[in-house]
């Protein structure tokens, strides 16, 4: 399969299976720390051989010489033997692990965006498979600031330089390959949601039913005619002893705006408010300052990402640039 449209993708990422709401914690390998995963990078980094490189360097320029388009890529005209068996490996690490990876020394910058784009892409196929990322059918998003206004309530935050809160995306895996870095800021923050969930356990049990019951999500004019601007979506699945999370607070506490009184219950606030809390917290989330060639993956199951405010370079040609990949695990 070349891609997922991004209905296909979506649907197929928020149909998970649940069968109860856990009465204990949530054993898992995805309930970290931050400040313990920071001590131990080499459970989570992967740096890419000189051989690793050499296989994905001819397979695009063997592509490229072929006049294959992006959207006509696949395994079978983007061959990666070699390296598809250690990318058989980060896929059980975001899948079954801790739930990221960030793999190093890509190099964007002697081979320009054009065969970085292609060889990221073909990446995608072997850890899954690729998806569009909006209605557009938009296959890989440019992660860049474009001068949007900030404070307009249907921007997507990723075309600023402003913060972006705590999230998920709408596929198993969400993946950034870094182009450019910033000047300053702009750290890929992350936290694990099943860490989230198991504190919100001990500390306001009260509040783990609501998180299995639906939250209106802004749909931000992303809906079609004859859609409402909202729907419905639960923060936690849980089946066979594994909790996935699905959380965006931003969307979630726009979507107020659909209601009469323009404001939520109790319990609502008090979930958007705990998880935002304990997330945005050092006890919680690491942080990772992308350099070029960086690619970052992470499971939008078991993992919510955010990222802080930077500062960009004048130059246009230096700018901070990252492309998003969305990924399905089957």
């Amino acid at each position: 399969m070349a891609f997922r449209s991004f209905g296909e993708q979506s649907s197929y990422y928020f149909k998970q299976p649940h069968t109860d709401i856990p009465t204990a914690p949530v054993v898992s390998q995805a309930d970290w720390r931050g400040p313990e995963m920071k001590t131990r990078p080499g459970d989570w980094t992967v740096t890419l051989t000189a051989e690793d490189i050499a296989e994905v360097s001819n397979a695009a320029d063997t592509a490229q010489a072929a006049g294959i388009p992006m959207e006509k890529l696949n395994r079978d005209n983007f061959q990666l033997e070699a390296l598809g068996d250690k990318i058989a490996d980060w896929r059980l690490r975001i899948r079954d692990g801790a739930g990221f990876v960030l793999v190093r020394g890509l190099p964007v910058e002697d081979w320009g965006v054009d065969k970085s784009t292609l060889a990221y892409w073909g990446i995608g196929h072997y850890l899954g498979v690729p998806g569009a990322q909006n209605p557009d059918n938009e296959l890989l998003g440019h992660v860049i600031d474009y001068s949007e206004e900030s404070t307009n309530p249907l921007v997507r935050r990723y075309r600023t330089a402003g913060n972006i809160d705590f999230h998920c995306d709408a596929a198993d895996v969400v993946g950034l390959l870094c182009l450019n870095a910033a000047k300053e800021g702009g750290q890929s923050r992350i936290a694990s949601s099943v860490a989230l969930f198991n504190e919100t356990f001990r500390t306001r049990p009260d509040l783990i039913p609501r998180l299995f019951e639906p939250f209106m999500t802004d749909r931000r004019g992303e809906e079609k005619e004859g859609q409402r601007g909202w729907y419905p979506q639960a923060i936690c699945r849980h089946a066979d002893g594994v909790l996935r999370s699905f959380y965006h607070s931003e969307y979630m506490r726009s979507a107020a705006r659909f209601t009469d009184s323009g404001a939520y219950d109790d319990a609502t606030l008090g979930v958007l408010d705990l998880y935002d809390s304990l997330a945005a917290s050092p006890d919680f989330y690491l942080d990772m300052y992308l350099e070029p060639g960086d690619m970052q993956f992470i499971s939008n199951h078991s993992i919510v990402h955010a990222r802080t405010e930077y500062q960009d370079y004048p130059e246009r040609e230096k700018r901070r640039h990252l492309l998003r990949l969305w990924l399905s695990l089957a």
